[in-house]
């Protein structure tokens, strides 16, 4: 059973969207497009001194592959963008015609392939058999309407080790032009010790001049 106390305000907005939609496809390639590009949230951290000016890149790759979609993902502070400290890879299929899939990858050795988001063929040497899945911490994608797909990960199946967690949880929006993201970590209590106290990081598409 979902505790709806701890996730909070944010989910419950997403608890409210969900129920009031309809069975909407979820378009896979709708999602992944939306998904693709450039990410920052300095409009957020400099109206509010609790959220950091991080930087999100997000970039199709193995695009020849016939599974799903894959993306390259890598997030660091503004002020070090060559220091990332999350890389990942999210490999995107539909599940049922209404709801999508993440499944979320870690990659060995990651700062090897910092950067990568701005060549034009990233990861193209790297082998998929390399990579290690996290299990349980699959996030489930569905549209709510033609502007804005939602999605969370299972309650406690997300594994943590991060700062006395034992299990974490991520909660998502995406539309056209902004990515909403919130991952936070938990206890054997259920009590939260990593991740924002005040909501998700708001994340604006960067426009390409």
């Amino acid at each position: 059973m979902i505790k709806i106390a701890r996730y909070g305000p944010f989910f419950i907005l997403l608890l409210s969207l969900s129920a009031s939609k309809g069975s909407t496809p979820c378009s896979l390639d709708t999602l992944a497009a939306w998904m693709t590009g450039s990410f920052s949230s300095e409009r957020q951290a400099q109206s509010d001194s609790n959220f950091y000016h991080i930087v999100l890149h997000m970039v199709p790759i193995w695009t020849h592959r016939t599974d799903a979609k894959w993306l390259y993902v890598e997030q660091a502070v503004a002020t070090h963008p060559d220091q990332p400290y999350r890389q990942r890879i999210y490999h995107l299929s539909s599940e049922t015609e209404t709801r999508c899939i993440s499944e979320i990858y870690e990659i060995p050795s990651p700062l090897r392939f910092a950067g990568a988001w701005k060549k034009q063929n990233p990861l193209a040497n790297f082998s998929a058999d390399s990579l290690v899945k996290r299990e349980g911490c699959r996030v489930y994608i569905e549209r709510v309407n033609d502007s804005m797909f939602i999605g969370k990960t299972d309650e406690r199946q997300c594994q943590s080790s991060h700062r006395g967690a034992i299990y974490a949880t991520t909660e998502v929006t995406i539309t056209r032009n902004k990515l909403v993201s919130w991952d936070r970590g938990y206890d054997e209590s259920d009590n939260q010790v990593w991740g924002s106290e005040y909501g998700g990081y708001v994340f604006e598409k960067i426009k390409k001049e």
